[in-house]
Formats: C-alpha cells, structure tokens, sequence
C-alpha cells in the first residue's frame, strides 16, 4: 500500500480523495507542514508515498503519470510529488526543513509540493515531470480558478488520452495501423481483468512456440496455422507494452521478459520453419542460422550505434539534417521505416509467407529483405559517423568495449603487448573477422588453415581495443566481432556435411547471441556490462572461436557436431542462469524498449 498525505484544508465536493484510493493510496489529512512531517514518520521506509495539495484540480490518469511510475525514484505534477523508498530520506529533509520554517502556520501548507520538488532537485534528485498533453493538473487559488479548471478537465477525455499514450509514439507502418488501432482495447480489456504485462508476454511467447511447432509439421495446413499464430503472437507482443504503458505496469522481470522474449519467439520460429522443411526433404537450416545471424547482427549494430552516440557532445552533421528534412514530407516516414523491416513488417511478411509459400522461399524473402535493410542503415550510419563532428565519452566508450565481448585470451594479448599496437579499430576488427570467416569457407573440413586464421584473430581482436573506443567508426567493432564469430561456426558447421551439425550450430549461435542482447539490455539500463567471470567462464569471442575451429580441426564431422552441441548446452545453462538471477533481483533496471522498432 502506497500512501498519499494531503496538504490543507480539504476543498467541499473534490473528487480527489477518491481519485488517489483508486490509485491504491492509503489517503492521511495534513493540516500544516508539521503535521506532514508526523505523518511521513509514521509511513514505512518501504512505501512510496507522496505529497499532494488538498487543492489539486486534474485528471486521474495525470495523477497516475504523476505518482505512481515504479522506473522514477520521484516524480511531481503541478501540486504533487510522490517519492519511492530511494528518495524517502531526500523527502523527509525537505519536509522537515519546511516544518521548521512555517513555525506551524496552517498557511505554509501552499504550494507545499512545489516547494518539496524543487528542495529535492536541489539535493540532487533526479524528480520526473511527466508529459501531460491536454490533461489537466492545477492548483486554483480561487473558486473561479477552480471552477474553469473543473471545465477544463470536463473537456478532456480522460480515457481516450489514456488509450492513445498507451501507443508508442514512434513504430512501423504495420504495427501503427494493422495492430495498435484495436491491441490497446485489448490492453484495456486486459488491465480490467487484472492481468500484468508479464502474463501477456508470457502468453505472447508460448502463442510463437506453438506457432514453431505447427511449423514444424511440415503441412501445409500446418505452415498456415503458424503463419496465423505468429500474427496473434505478435498482437499480444504489442498488448504487452500497451498494457504497461496504460496501467504503468512496469517492473524488473517485465523488463526482462519484454528484452529477451521477442527474439527468443522469432529464432525459435526459425527452427520450426527449418524442421518443417527438413520434413518435406528441404535442409534450410543453414539459411535459418544465417537469418538469424543476419538479424542479430543488425541489431548489434543499432545498439552499438546508439550508445555511442548516447551522449556525444556536438552531435550534428549534414546527413542528420537532411533525415530530418525527409522527416517533415509526411510519406518519406513511414517509407524509410518501412524499408528497414522492423519487426512488426517483418513478423507479417514471415508470417503470409510461411502460411502461402515454402520454407526455403520464406528464409530467402527473409534474407534479401534484411539484407536490404541492413545496407540501408548502416551506409546511413556511417555517413552520419563521418560527417558529423561529435566528441565520444568515456561512458560511450565503456559501453563500445563492453559490447566487444572480448575474453581471457585477449586480455593476455594485451598484457603481452602493453597494448603497444594501436591502429584504426574498425579497420583491425574487420581485417581479423574477414580473415577467420575466409579461412574456414576455403578450406576443406578438417583443415588447420582455419586454426590459424583464428589464431591470427586471437592476436589482432584485442588490437582493436587497445585503446578506447572513441573514433568515428569504432561502433563497428562490435559488429565485426559477431558476424565473424557467427558466420565462422555456420561455415564450419556447414563443411561439416553431416546431419545434425547445423541445428547444433544454431543452438549455439542462439545461445550466444543471448549472451549478446542481455549484454545491450544491462548497459542500456545503466547496471554494466554482464559480471567479468561471466565473461571469461564462456572464452570471450576470440576464445570462441578459437575453440570451435581446433574442434573442427581435430575432431570427425559426427564428433564436432557432438562437441557444438555441448558447447551451446554449456553455455546456455550459465549466461541464462546469471541473466536469471539478475533481472529478478532488486537492483536490476526497469528497462522498456520505446525506441525504435527492432
């Protein structure tokens, strides 16, 4: 139970009151600021509480914006603020500090929360000030004050604002007007039942799971019934965050399940699409590892990108300016971010596909798409990073190095070497990628010469971060990173030629790739990168791929694909068990995906 102490004296037929025990506040009266400071005492340091004016004149769902958002330590509205257990000391100073000042004066009560938000932000507290729109939050000083903010909010419907903020302001053509029109009415029908974010999502997941399944029958009325499943997966997948949004559901597994679940649902679909070919005697589980390294790569190099641009200072070029010049003619929109096939056009596309084609037509629609896509955006990415003038800060740089994943062997290398050799990052990570990847695909299996291409990515890898990650385009290191590691164990795998080998390999592109978006979801959450021993325990990029090219070196085609399924069961059990543990626990971040669409 959160509790709400009200400041003054109560206004004759407020609907306030009311309105905050709807929000769950235990509702306490305060007549002066010293009796505000008895009442805070007497809350538990475990409760959120807050602090509203008995005058407040305003929506309910302002007030729900206002005061009860779980992801800000303190948030405040015109004649409101409300603090979580992190900023309760901050509170208690400010009221006291108040108290002492008004000598117990009943008048002092005025405009008491605005004076707590402001002694709060200068004591260092970050207090959120939510976008209102045309909802009303006022404070009349006057009966004719209050009657027109009265009519004010009589004007504005409560509801409808309420159902259209529950919609991300920026999504894909298809998502925008094929899902969203009727998914937040569902959301609605799903907050009046009680049900959470968490049980949509969860509902969204195993919805996919039976869509891969039916997939994986090979049928035709079995390909139909995953492509329909698929689409209702998705709806619920965009139910999800509505209801979030609409109820201000947010929590640390929700933040989790929301980060994690969509690839999950669409890699998993992969595999059913692949057995279902296999089925019918068509092997694409090749062309369903390289979708799913393709599109991973993708979103490695829009994360990278973004954080390090996070916070660069300067951050202008001409190519920005003219994007958002295209941005103001109306259809250039939604056709710019059509063609980068976010997911929802994705998932649709996947889904008519499977349910009108076959397998092997769906993977290369899938792959020509995204490899489209992914040309469009990181040629504009690299434009962007070469004209615009921006310097990088050692946060960004941290979170570039991070994302590398590199491992124990690296951090010998530069040991070694003192990182006496430094050259252009993005360059080294490319040449050692293209070096690794090239070895393995021209090389017969069993071959050392892939052994050594890896050795010489061991000794060049840790080359590219020898120094911070600061340069235009050191946000590509990354990507080079996972693109050379991923396509090195589907080259080998596919040398291998023996049955089983590919989905072995898939399982373990699937569980590191995890590893990966968990990584992005940390940072982007401020918490970190994953802990070192993480890190280390699972070899690191280089150390990967070191590894599965000695096994394919070593080892007959049946015992590597044995080895590749170990090592994916390996590493899946400890990166989900620490990535468990974490987005449970009391620390980790609320972290909600209201960017673009992946």
């Amino acid at each position: 139970m959160s509790t709400a102490i009200l400041t003054g004296q109560p206004v004759p037929g407020s609907s306030l009151e009311g309105d905050l025990r709807s929000l769950g506040f235990d509702v306490r009266l305060a007549s002066d600021a010293g009796e505000t400071e008895t009442l805070l005492a007497a809350v538990p340091a475990d409760q959120r509480v807050a602090v509203v004016d008995a005058r407040f004149v305003g929506h309910p769902h302002a007030l729900r914006l206002g005061l009860t958002d779980p992801r800000f330590a303190a948030s405040a509205l015109p004649g409101a603020i409300s603090v979580q257990p992190e900023a309760r000391r901050a509170l208690s100073r400010a009221v006291a500090r108040e108290s002492s000042a008004s000598g117990g004066l009943a008048v002092a009560t005025e405009n008491l929360a605005k004076r707590i938000a402001a002694a709060l932000d200068a004591d260092g507290v970050a207090v959120h000030h939510p976008e209102l729109g045309t909802l009303v939050a006022a404070v009349p000083t006057d009966p004719q004050e209050r009657n027109e903010a009265r009519q004010a909010v009589a004007a504005v419907d409560d509801e409808a604002v309420r159902l259209r903020s529950a919609v991300k302001a920026r999504d894909g053509f298809f998502t925008t007007y094929c899902i969203s029109p009727y998914s937040r009415y569902l959301a609605r029908w799903c907050a009046r039942r009680g049900l959470t974010p968490n049980q949509v999502t969860t509902a969204s997941l195993l919805t996919a799971l039976i869509a891969a399944g039916c997939a994986a029958t090979g049928t035709r009325a079995g390909f139909v019934a995953a492509g329909l499943l698929l689409l209702f997966s998705f709806v619920l997948d965009c139910t999800d965050g509505q209801l979030a949004r609409y109820s201000l559901q947010y929590s640390t597994l929700g933040a989790w399940l929301d980060a994690t679940f969509d690839r999950a649902k669409e890699y998993a679909y992969y595999a059913g699409l692949a057995l279902g070919a296999a089925r019918g005697g068509d092997d694409v589980w090749a062309l369903a590892l390289g979708a799913m390294i393709l599109q991973t790569c993708r979103h490695v190099v829009d994360f990278s990108f973004n954080e390090a641009n996070h916070d660069a200072t300067a951050n202008t070029s001409p190519t920005a300016a003219l994007s958002d010049k295209l941005d103001s003619v109306g259809w250039t929109v939604w056709v710019r971010r059509m063609i980068v096939l976010p997911i929802g056009e994705r998932w649709a596309m996947i889904a008519v596909l499977t349910a009108l084609t076959t397998p092997r037509i769906t993977f290369y629609a899938l792959l020509i798409g995204c490899a489209f896509a992914a040309t469009y955006t990181t040629a504009g990415r690299v434009l962007r990073s070469l004209t615009r003038k921006a310097r990088r800060t050692d946060r960004a740089a941290r979170a570039l190095a991070d994302l590398t994943d590199s491992g124990p062997l690296a951090e010998l290398v530069n040991r070694v070497t003192r990182g006496a050799v430094r050259y252009a990052p993005a360059l080294v990570a490319f040449a050692a990628g293209a070096l690794v990847v090239l070895g393995a695909a021209l090389s017969p299996y069993g071959s050392w010469w892939p052994v050594l291409g890896a050795a010489v990515y061991v000794l060049l890898s840790p080359v590219a971060v020898a120094r911070p990650l600061k340069g235009a385009l050191d946000w590509l290191v990354p990507p080079f990173f996972r693109a050379a590691e991923y396509l090195t164990v589907l080259v080998l795998a596919a040398k291998a030629d023996v049955n089983g080998a590919l989905p072995a390999a898939f399982g373990l592109v699937a569980a590191v790739a995890y590893h990966h978006y968990d990584t992005v979801y940390r940072i982007r959450g401020n918490a970190g990168a994953p802990p070192h021993w993480l890190v280390r325990a699972i070899g690191g990029h280089e150390g990967r791929t070191l590894l599965v090219t000695v096994l394919a070196a070593s080892l007959t085609a049946a015992q590597f694909k044995v080895a590749l399924t170990v090592i994916a069961v390996a590493v899946a059990l400890l990166v989900l068990v620490e990535s468990i543990r974490f987005w449970v626990s009391a620390g980790a971040p609320a972290v909600h995906d209201e960017g673009e669409p992946a």
